[in-house]
Protein backbone atom coordinates (compact mmCIF):
# COMPACT_ATOMS: atom_id res chain seq x y z
CA UNK A 1 0.00 0.00 0.00
CA UNK A 2 1.31 3.64 -0.59
CA UNK A 3 0.25 7.14 -1.57
CA UNK A 4 0.40 8.49 -4.98
CA UNK A 5 -1.32 11.69 -4.33
CA UNK A 6 -1.84 14.14 -1.38
CA UNK A 7 -3.89 17.41 -1.47
CA UNK A 8 -4.82 19.45 1.61
CA UNK A 9 -7.21 22.66 1.33
CA UNK A 10 -7.57 25.05 4.25
CA UNK A 11 -6.01 22.21 6.93
CA UNK A 12 -4.24 23.60 9.53
CA UNK A 13 -2.15 26.06 8.19
CA UNK A 14 -2.10 25.30 4.72
CA UNK A 15 -4.56 27.21 2.01
CA UNK A 16 -3.84 24.38 -0.10
CA UNK A 17 -1.01 21.80 -0.60
CA UNK A 18 -0.40 19.37 -3.26
CA UNK A 19 1.83 16.43 -3.22
CA UNK A 20 2.68 13.58 -6.27
CA UNK A 21 3.92 10.65 -3.97
CA UNK A 22 6.08 7.40 -4.73
CA UNK A 23 6.35 4.16 -2.85
CA UNK A 24 9.76 4.23 -0.61
CA UNK A 25 11.05 6.87 1.46
CA UNK A 26 9.32 10.60 1.04
CA UNK A 27 11.09 13.11 3.16
CA UNK A 28 9.69 16.57 4.33
CA UNK A 29 12.69 19.16 5.07
CA UNK A 30 11.70 22.60 6.88
CA UNK A 31 11.76 24.37 9.94
CA UNK A 32 9.80 23.33 12.57
CA UNK A 33 6.66 25.57 12.23
CA UNK A 34 6.44 25.21 8.88
CA UNK A 35 3.34 22.47 8.23
CA UNK A 36 5.20 19.40 8.02
CA UNK A 37 3.57 17.80 10.64
CA UNK A 38 0.14 18.90 9.62
CA UNK A 39 0.32 17.23 6.19
CA UNK A 40 1.10 13.62 8.22
CA UNK A 41 -2.02 14.50 10.07
CA UNK A 42 -4.01 14.73 7.33
CA UNK A 43 -2.91 11.87 5.72
CA UNK A 44 -3.99 10.00 9.62
CA UNK A 45 -6.53 11.62 9.08
CA UNK A 46 -8.18 9.80 6.37
CA UNK A 47 -6.58 6.34 7.87
CA UNK A 48 -7.96 6.97 11.53
CA UNK A 49 -10.74 9.79 11.07
CA UNK A 50 -8.79 11.70 14.49
CA UNK A 51 -6.17 13.51 15.34
CA UNK A 52 -3.33 12.15 16.78
CA UNK A 53 -2.33 15.61 17.94
CA UNK A 54 -6.28 17.20 18.99
CA UNK A 55 -9.25 15.40 20.17
CA UNK A 56 -11.53 17.99 18.04
CA UNK A 57 -11.76 18.96 14.65
CA UNK A 58 -11.95 22.52 15.08
CA UNK A 59 -8.53 23.37 15.03
CA UNK A 60 -7.93 20.82 11.93
CA UNK A 61 -9.56 23.81 9.68
CA UNK A 62 -7.76 26.73 8.91
CA UNK A 63 -7.94 30.15 10.53
CA UNK A 64 -10.78 31.88 9.42
CA UNK A 65 -12.59 29.28 7.07
CA UNK A 66 -15.80 27.33 7.31
CA UNK A 67 -14.22 23.27 6.57
CA UNK A 68 -11.00 21.56 5.07
CA UNK A 69 -10.41 19.26 2.36
CA UNK A 70 -7.99 16.15 2.19
CA UNK A 71 -7.76 14.32 -0.37
CA UNK A 72 -5.64 11.41 -1.43
CA UNK A 73 -5.00 8.45 -4.02
CA UNK A 74 -4.03 5.44 -2.43
CA UNK A 75 -2.86 1.97 -4.65
CA UNK A 76 -3.34 -1.21 -3.00
CA UNK A 77 -2.20 -3.99 -5.00
CA UNK A 78 -2.14 -2.23 -8.26
CA UNK A 79 -6.07 -0.77 -7.33
CA UNK A 80 -6.43 2.74 -7.04
CA UNK A 81 -8.84 4.49 -4.56
CA UNK A 82 -9.26 8.12 -4.00
CA UNK A 83 -11.18 9.19 -0.60
CA UNK A 84 -11.74 13.12 -0.10
CA UNK A 85 -12.79 14.14 3.77
CA UNK A 86 -15.08 17.41 4.01
CA UNK A 87 -14.23 18.65 7.82
CA UNK A 88 -16.61 20.81 8.88
CA UNK A 89 -16.41 21.44 12.45
CA UNK A 90 -20.49 21.78 14.15
CA UNK A 91 -21.67 19.66 11.33
CA UNK A 92 -21.35 16.20 10.06
CA UNK A 93 -18.43 15.45 7.81
CA UNK A 94 -18.70 14.24 4.80
CA UNK A 95 -16.41 11.63 2.63
CA UNK A 96 -16.48 10.18 -1.32
CA UNK A 97 -14.53 7.32 -2.41
CA UNK A 98 -14.15 7.88 -6.30
CA UNK A 99 -16.13 11.18 -6.09
CA UNK A 100 -18.93 9.13 -4.89
CA UNK A 101 -20.39 9.99 -2.10
CA UNK A 102 -20.83 7.21 1.20
CA UNK A 103 -23.38 6.88 3.79
CA UNK A 104 -20.89 7.70 6.84
CA UNK A 105 -17.29 8.78 6.98
CA UNK A 106 -16.35 5.79 8.57
CA UNK A 107 -16.85 4.03 5.44
CA UNK A 108 -13.40 4.78 4.39
CA UNK A 109 -11.84 3.16 6.93
CA UNK A 110 -9.91 0.38 5.74
CA UNK A 111 -8.80 1.94 2.39
CA UNK A 112 -5.53 3.71 3.65
CA UNK A 113 -4.05 2.02 7.13
CA UNK A 114 -0.99 3.95 8.38
CA UNK A 115 0.88 3.34 11.63
CA UNK A 116 2.29 6.84 12.79
CA UNK A 117 5.20 7.13 15.18
CA UNK A 118 5.89 11.04 16.74
CA UNK A 119 6.86 12.62 19.89
CA UNK A 120 3.36 12.32 21.60
CA UNK A 121 4.19 9.07 21.83
CA UNK A 122 5.56 9.11 25.03
CA UNK A 123 2.17 9.92 26.46
CA UNK A 124 1.67 6.49 25.43
CA UNK A 125 4.06 5.13 27.94
CA UNK A 126 4.01 8.47 30.57
CA UNK A 127 0.11 9.76 29.99
CA UNK A 128 -2.95 8.33 31.47
CA UNK A 129 -4.92 5.22 30.78
CA UNK A 130 -7.11 6.70 28.46
CA UNK A 131 -4.08 7.62 25.95
CA UNK A 132 -3.49 3.26 25.97
CA UNK A 133 -7.01 2.78 25.21
CA UNK A 134 -7.01 5.22 22.52
CA UNK A 135 -3.81 3.46 20.82
CA UNK A 136 -6.22 0.08 21.26
CA UNK A 137 -8.93 1.37 20.07
CA UNK A 138 -6.99 3.41 16.81
CA UNK A 139 -4.85 0.08 16.04
CA UNK A 140 -8.73 -2.31 16.31
CA UNK A 141 -10.18 -0.02 13.80
CA UNK A 142 -7.25 -0.03 11.41
CA UNK A 143 -6.67 -3.89 11.90
CA UNK A 144 -10.61 -4.51 11.00
CA UNK A 145 -13.05 -1.03 10.72
CA UNK A 146 -16.22 -2.47 11.56
CA UNK A 147 -14.91 -2.05 15.37
CA UNK A 148 -15.68 1.64 14.89
CA UNK A 149 -19.33 1.05 14.73
CA UNK A 150 -18.62 -1.00 17.98
CA UNK A 151 -16.80 1.71 19.28
CA UNK A 152 -19.15 4.48 18.82
CA UNK A 153 -22.05 1.92 19.86
CA UNK A 154 -20.42 1.52 23.32
CA UNK A 155 -19.70 5.44 23.63
CA UNK A 156 -23.31 6.22 22.79
CA UNK A 157 -24.63 3.42 25.65
CA UNK A 158 -22.20 4.90 28.16
CA UNK A 159 -22.98 8.18 28.20
CA UNK A 160 -27.02 7.12 28.14
CA UNK A 161 -25.97 5.02 30.70
CA UNK A 162 -23.83 7.51 33.36
CA UNK A 163 -26.70 10.08 32.59
CA UNK A 164 -29.39 7.24 33.66
CA UNK A 165 -27.44 6.75 37.03
CA UNK A 166 -26.97 10.52 37.57
CA UNK A 167 -30.62 10.86 37.68
CA UNK A 168 -31.28 7.22 39.46
CA UNK A 169 -29.56 7.88 41.93
CA UNK A 170 -31.12 11.35 42.74
CA UNK A 171 -34.28 9.51 42.53
CA UNK A 172 -33.47 6.66 45.61
CA UNK A 173 -33.00 9.77 47.77
CA UNK A 174 -36.67 10.11 47.33
CA UNK A 175 -36.11 13.83 45.76
CA UNK A 176 -37.35 12.37 41.92
CA UNK A 177 -39.68 9.48 41.11
CA UNK A 178 -38.06 6.03 40.65
CA UNK A 179 -38.66 5.36 37.36
CA UNK A 180 -35.33 5.62 35.56
CA UNK A 181 -34.40 2.75 38.01
CA UNK A 182 -36.97 0.66 35.90
CA UNK A 183 -34.94 1.22 32.55
CA UNK A 184 -31.72 0.94 33.91
CA UNK A 185 -31.78 -2.82 33.08
CA UNK A 186 -32.00 -2.39 29.88
CA UNK A 187 -28.87 -0.04 29.79
CA UNK A 188 -27.32 -2.52 31.32
CA UNK A 189 -28.17 -5.03 28.73
CA UNK A 190 -26.83 -2.31 25.87
CA UNK A 191 -23.93 -2.18 27.56
CA UNK A 192 -23.01 -5.11 28.06
CA UNK A 193 -23.76 -6.61 24.13
CA UNK A 194 -21.38 -3.27 22.73
CA UNK A 195 -18.72 -4.00 26.06
CA UNK A 196 -18.59 -7.77 25.59
CA UNK A 197 -17.80 -6.83 21.72
CA UNK A 198 -15.01 -4.31 22.42
CA UNK A 199 -13.38 -6.14 25.10
CA UNK A 200 -12.92 -9.58 23.14
CA UNK A 201 -11.74 -7.59 20.37
CA UNK A 202 -9.11 -5.44 22.68
CA UNK A 203 -7.95 -8.74 24.49
CA UNK A 204 -7.66 -10.68 21.20
CA UNK A 205 -5.65 -7.65 19.79
CA UNK A 206 -3.21 -7.61 22.94
CA UNK A 207 -2.53 -11.10 22.63
CA UNK A 208 -1.22 -10.69 19.00
CA UNK A 209 0.19 -7.44 19.16
CA UNK A 210 2.18 -8.60 22.88
CA UNK A 211 5.14 -10.89 21.06
CA UNK A 212 5.67 -8.01 18.20
CA UNK A 213 5.95 -5.19 20.75
CA UNK A 214 8.59 -7.34 23.21
CA UNK A 215 10.68 -8.44 20.03
CA UNK A 216 10.41 -4.76 18.72
CA UNK A 217 11.59 -3.24 22.17
CA UNK A 218 14.67 -5.91 22.12
CA UNK A 219 15.80 -4.68 18.73
CA UNK A 220 15.91 -0.74 19.74
CA UNK A 221 16.80 -1.62 23.41
CA UNK A 222 19.24 -5.07 24.06
CA UNK A 223 20.63 -3.70 26.91
CA UNK A 224 17.14 -2.96 28.97
CA UNK A 225 14.93 -5.09 30.62
CA UNK A 226 12.69 -6.95 28.62
CA UNK A 227 9.43 -5.39 27.99
CA UNK A 228 5.77 -6.80 27.75
CA UNK A 229 2.19 -5.60 27.64
CA UNK A 230 -1.16 -7.13 28.87
CA UNK A 231 -4.52 -6.29 29.40
CA UNK A 232 -6.30 -5.07 32.62
CA UNK A 233 -9.63 -5.40 32.68
CA UNK A 234 -12.40 -3.94 35.66
CA UNK A 235 -13.41 -7.29 35.49
CA UNK A 236 -10.48 -8.24 37.47
CA UNK A 237 -10.38 -11.62 38.78
CA UNK A 238 -13.90 -12.62 36.97
CA UNK A 239 -11.91 -12.11 33.12
CA UNK A 240 -10.99 -16.13 32.40
CA UNK A 241 -6.81 -15.95 32.69
CA UNK A 242 -6.47 -17.59 29.61
CA UNK A 243 -7.80 -14.41 27.54
CA UNK A 244 -5.33 -11.51 26.54
CA UNK A 245 -2.28 -13.83 26.54
CA UNK A 246 -0.15 -15.20 23.66
CA UNK A 247 -1.59 -18.59 22.59
CA UNK A 248 -3.82 -18.33 25.44
CA UNK A 249 -7.65 -18.70 24.29
CA UNK A 250 -9.40 -16.30 22.08
CA UNK A 251 -11.82 -14.54 23.78
CA UNK A 252 -15.62 -14.93 23.59
CA UNK A 253 -18.08 -12.00 23.58
CA UNK A 254 -21.02 -14.28 24.97
CA UNK A 255 -18.69 -15.45 27.81
CA UNK A 256 -17.63 -11.83 28.45
CA UNK A 257 -21.31 -10.20 28.22
CA UNK A 258 -22.58 -12.54 31.11
CA UNK A 259 -19.72 -11.36 33.05
CA UNK A 260 -19.99 -7.86 32.32
CA UNK A 261 -23.97 -8.03 32.89
CA UNK A 262 -22.93 -9.53 36.37
CA UNK A 263 -20.29 -7.22 37.53
CA UNK A 264 -22.49 -4.19 36.69
CA UNK A 265 -25.37 -5.46 38.96
CA UNK A 266 -22.45 -6.21 41.61
CA UNK A 267 -21.53 -2.21 41.42
CA UNK A 268 -25.01 -1.01 40.91
CA UNK A 269 -25.45 0.81 44.63
CA UNK A 270 -21.68 1.69 44.12
CA UNK A 271 -22.10 3.51 40.37
CA UNK A 272 -26.21 4.77 42.11
CA UNK A 273 -24.19 6.97 44.74
CA UNK A 274 -20.86 8.00 42.19
CA UNK A 275 -23.47 8.57 38.98
CA UNK A 276 -20.74 7.12 36.65
CA UNK A 277 -20.41 3.29 35.09
CA UNK A 278 -17.51 1.75 37.14
CA UNK A 279 -17.50 -1.42 34.73
CA UNK A 280 -16.22 -2.27 30.69
CA UNK A 281 -13.77 -1.40 28.63
CA UNK A 282 -13.60 2.42 29.82
CA UNK A 283 -12.06 1.65 32.69
CA UNK A 284 -9.60 -0.93 31.16
CA UNK A 285 -6.01 -0.40 31.15
CA UNK A 286 -3.22 -1.35 28.80
CA UNK A 287 -0.23 -2.04 31.37
CA UNK A 288 3.10 -1.87 29.94
CA UNK A 289 5.58 -3.50 31.98
CA UNK A 290 9.48 -3.45 31.94
CA UNK A 291 10.99 -6.32 33.94
CA UNK A 292 8.97 -6.69 37.04
CA UNK A 293 7.78 -3.30 36.94
CA UNK A 294 5.63 -0.84 35.56
CA UNK A 295 7.09 1.03 32.53
CA UNK A 296 5.35 4.19 33.82
CA UNK A 297 7.18 5.84 36.56
CA UNK A 298 10.18 3.38 36.35
CA UNK A 299 11.21 3.69 32.72
CA UNK A 300 14.05 6.41 31.97
CA UNK A 301 13.63 8.68 29.22
CA UNK A 302 15.66 6.25 26.57
CA UNK A 303 13.07 3.36 27.96
CA UNK A 304 10.18 5.14 27.36
CA UNK A 305 10.97 6.40 23.99
CA UNK A 306 11.98 2.58 23.63
CA UNK A 307 8.74 1.88 24.74
CA UNK A 308 6.97 3.93 22.61
CA UNK A 309 8.89 2.62 19.04
CA UNK A 310 8.40 -1.05 20.13
CA UNK A 311 3.94 -0.44 20.80
CA UNK A 312 4.84 1.67 16.87
CA UNK A 313 6.90 -1.29 15.51
CA UNK A 314 4.86 -4.18 16.73
CA UNK A 315 1.91 -2.64 16.03
CA UNK A 316 3.13 -1.83 11.84
CA UNK A 317 4.77 -5.56 12.02
CA UNK A 318 1.31 -7.34 12.87
CA UNK A 319 -0.52 -5.33 10.34
CA UNK A 320 2.12 -6.11 7.91
CA UNK A 321 1.65 -9.97 8.66
CA UNK A 322 -2.23 -9.64 8.52
CA UNK A 323 -3.00 -7.64 5.62
CA UNK A 324 0.18 -6.70 3.70
CA UNK A 325 1.96 -3.52 4.30
CA UNK A 326 0.46 0.22 5.97
CA UNK A 327 2.54 3.37 5.59
CA UNK A 328 5.03 4.09 7.82
CA UNK A 329 4.84 8.00 8.97
CA UNK A 330 7.68 9.22 10.74
CA UNK A 331 6.73 12.59 12.27
CA UNK A 332 10.18 14.07 13.10
CA UNK A 333 11.40 11.85 15.75
CA UNK A 334 15.04 10.66 14.24
CA UNK A 335 16.35 13.75 16.25
CA UNK A 336 14.68 12.49 19.28
CA UNK A 337 16.39 9.26 19.13
CA UNK A 338 20.11 7.55 20.07
CA UNK A 339 22.43 6.16 17.72
CA UNK A 340 21.59 2.72 18.57
CA UNK A 341 17.46 3.66 18.13
CA UNK A 342 17.74 5.30 14.58
CA UNK A 343 19.47 2.33 13.55
CA UNK A 344 16.69 0.26 14.56
CA UNK A 345 13.98 2.47 12.84
CA UNK A 346 15.78 3.42 10.21
CA UNK A 347 16.34 -0.34 9.08
CA UNK A 348 12.30 -1.28 9.50
CA UNK A 349 11.88 1.87 7.80
CA UNK A 350 13.98 0.93 4.27
CA UNK A 351 11.61 -2.09 4.16
CA UNK A 352 8.47 -0.41 3.93
CA UNK A 353 6.68 -0.07 0.63
CA UNK A 354 6.18 3.58 1.67
CA UNK A 355 7.49 6.02 4.67
CA UNK A 356 6.79 9.41 4.79
CA UNK A 357 9.36 11.37 7.15
CA UNK A 358 9.82 14.70 8.65
CA UNK A 359 12.87 16.58 9.99
CA UNK A 360 13.79 19.82 10.69
CA UNK A 361 17.33 19.67 8.89
CA UNK A 362 18.17 16.68 6.15
CA UNK A 363 21.02 15.51 8.26
CA UNK A 364 18.43 14.03 10.70
CA UNK A 365 17.52 11.35 8.32
CA UNK A 366 19.39 8.19 8.40
CA UNK A 367 21.34 7.62 4.47
CA UNK A 368 19.77 4.53 4.18
CA UNK A 369 16.31 6.71 3.88
CA UNK A 370 17.48 8.57 1.02
CA UNK A 371 14.44 9.15 -1.56
CA UNK A 372 11.88 11.70 -2.84
CA UNK A 373 12.32 14.46 -0.63
CA UNK A 374 10.30 17.97 -0.70
CA UNK A 375 11.46 21.20 0.98
CA UNK A 376 8.62 22.88 3.33
CA UNK A 377 8.66 26.83 3.51
CA UNK A 378 6.54 29.96 3.14
CA UNK A 379 3.25 27.78 3.27
CA UNK A 380 4.72 26.06 0.13
CA UNK A 381 6.25 22.33 -0.50
CA UNK A 382 8.76 21.47 -3.38
CA UNK A 383 10.15 18.58 -4.93
CA UNK A 384 13.95 19.47 -4.30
Amino acid sequence: MYLRHLQVTDFRSWPLADLALEPGPVVLVGQNGRGKTNLLEAIGYVATLGSHRVATDAPLVRHGCERALVRVAVVNEDRELTVELEITPGRANRARVNRGAVGKPRDVLGILRTVLFSPEDLSLVRGDPSERRRFMDELLVLRAPRYAGVRADYEKVLKQRNALLKTAGKRRTGREDPYALSTLDVWDDHLSVAGAQLLAARLNLIADLAPYTADAYMGVAPDSRPAKIAYKSSLGEALPPSYGVPGGERAETEVLRELLLKALAGTRRQELERGISLVGPHRDELELILGEVPAKGYASHGESWSFALALRLGSYELLRAEAGEPVLLLDDVFAELDRKRRARLAEVSASAEQVLITAAVAEDVPEELAGARFTVADGEVNRA
